[in-house]
């Protein structure tokens, strides 16, 4: 199966040899003209343009976009459907907000273009592992481009999932990385808990490593972690600075939408914003009021 690969990032390139590994012929378009050439190297058809992407497919044509979420997804959104024509499908695989992908269905289905929000996850490990995808829009569509999940997914398994109606595999994916926060925020907690330790001089690898065998706590997530320590046992080389994607916060929205409650995504997504501040206002307050009312001693800023 032919099809146009708009973005060519990390995970968009890795995505694109992926499936030139399995025999698709992919035309690729990155405003990084190295980008290109890389996977032109590796079997891909070079384009230029989205519009020379678009004129290297046949109809019933096929484009994946895979950019970063916001401005730059509604601009090659919008060039494409621009380009594209009816029985033609356009598959958004970024991090894009779900309400917005449910507004480009409904604006690409006015030119009779099929858009599928896919929610993708894998990271860096993807090109080797495979891609779990979950798939919004319109079912005929997907079907249509089944070959093409079916690729990108793990090897033992479909690792695909059709969701539901537009928008649905962004919110899937949305609510994934929510947990996902809540999940490396407890592991982080905890392992700084063995660490404070002292007197017990707990080797933070090796516990690691064992929760990995048989423990009910053991994931993917943890062999990562794993992996990390034995680079850096007590990780001295990382800052404590930790950013958020915007799909932490998207969660947290849908939960007070939904008053539904969700208070660990809620305070993962909090401590994160809290790492970011190297000393902050709020924990001066909460000195100065505990001085304020018991005398307390408090440590200054010169101290």
């Amino acid at each position: 199966m032919k099809l146009g690969m708009v973005g060519l990032g990390r995970m968009g390139g890795n995505m694109t040899e992926r499936l030139l590994n399995d025999g698709h012929e992919v035309v690729a378009f990155d405003p990084d003209s190295t980008a290109v050439a890389s996977l032109a190297d590796k079997g891909a058809s070079s384009a230029t343009s989205p519009a020379d992407v678009v004129s290297q497919l046949e109809a019933p044509r096929t484009v994946w976009v895979m950019v970063p979420a916001g401005d730059i997804t509604e601009s090659t959104v919008n060039e494409l459907v621009e380009l594209l024509d009816e029985g033609d499908t356009l598959i958004d695989g970024g991090n894009s907000n779900y309400k917005e992908s449910q507004r480009r269905a409904e604006h690409a289905a006015l030119s009779g273009v099929d858009f599928l929000d896919s929610g993708t996850s894998g990271g860096v490990w993807g090109l080797a592992n495979g891609y779990c995808l979950t798939v919004g829009g319109n079912r005929s569509a997907y079907d249509r481009n089944r070959p093409i999940f079916k690729t990108l997914a793990p090897d033992d398994s479909d690792g695909n999932l059709y969701v539901g109606p537009s928008g649905s595999g962004h919110y899937v994916k949305m609510i994934h990385n929510g947990i996902e926060y809540g999940m490396m925020q407890a592991y982080a907690e905890g392992f700084e808990l063995l660490a404070a330790k002292e007197d017990f001089n707990l080797d933070l690898g090796a516990i690691a490593e064992n929760w990995t065998r048989g423990s009910v706590i053991r994931s993917w997530l943890l062999d990562l972690t794993v992996d990390e320590l034995e680079k850096d046992p007590r990780l001295d080389e990382l800052s404590s600075y930790v950013e958020d994607s915007g799909e932490g916060r998207w969660t947290v929205d849908a939960s007070v939408e939904l008053a539904v409650p969700a208070p660990v995504i809620t305070a993962a997504l909090q401590m994160r914003f809290r790492s970011r501040q190297g000393d902050p206002l709020g924990g001066k307050m909460l000195a100065a009021m505990r001085n304020g009312f018991g005398g307390h001693a408090v440590k200054k800023a010169s101290d």
